[in-house]
């Protein structure tokens, strides 16, 4: 952290940014349509990625294509409905993070190590409160 002496005031500007954007990525040169339509293929190519490598996110497309449509046909109003299908959308989300935290620890290092054990551990936790919260929402709305 950079000090400056006592009593001299810090001169803010000269810290200021050259231009109005900080830290841009390289690969951030798309805008408009063009972004949406790459934004949609990596998209897709994630989706892709997790089906094919992460057998639990594979398990969980399957039981979304099965409670899904069952969401539709048990629930008695439109906010039934969609409390029981973003319960199960909920759990393919953080499960597609916790999958992405595990490909970047893996990245970084494949030795064992107790802060990548602990990332790894933590998007775990993620996902079982995700699927806790499938359990609660579908057992109060099917069963209250």
């Amino acid at each position: 952290m950079m000090s400056t002496p006592p009593n001299k005031p810090v001169d803010q500007a000269q810290d200021a940014p050259k231009s109005k954007h900080i830290a841009t990525s390289p690969f951030k040169g798309k805008t408009g349509v063009r972004r949406l339509i790459n934004a949609f293929g990596y998209s897709l190519e994630g989706f892709k990625a997790a089906f094919v490598h992460e057998d639990a996110f594979r398990q969980e497309v399957f039981l979304a294509i099965v409670l899904i449509p069952l969401a539709i046909y048990l629930g008695h109003s439109p906010v039934e409905q969609a409390l029981l299908i973003a319960s199960v959308l909920l759990v393919l989300i953080v499960e597609l993070l916790n999958s992405a935290i595990e490909a970047a620890v893996d990245h970084t290092s494949t030795e064992h190590h107790a802060l990548a054990k602990q990332a790894k551990d933590i998007g775990s936790a993620a996902v079982f409160i995700a699927l806790l919260i499938v359990a609660v929402v579908w057992g109060l709305i099917l069963f209250a």
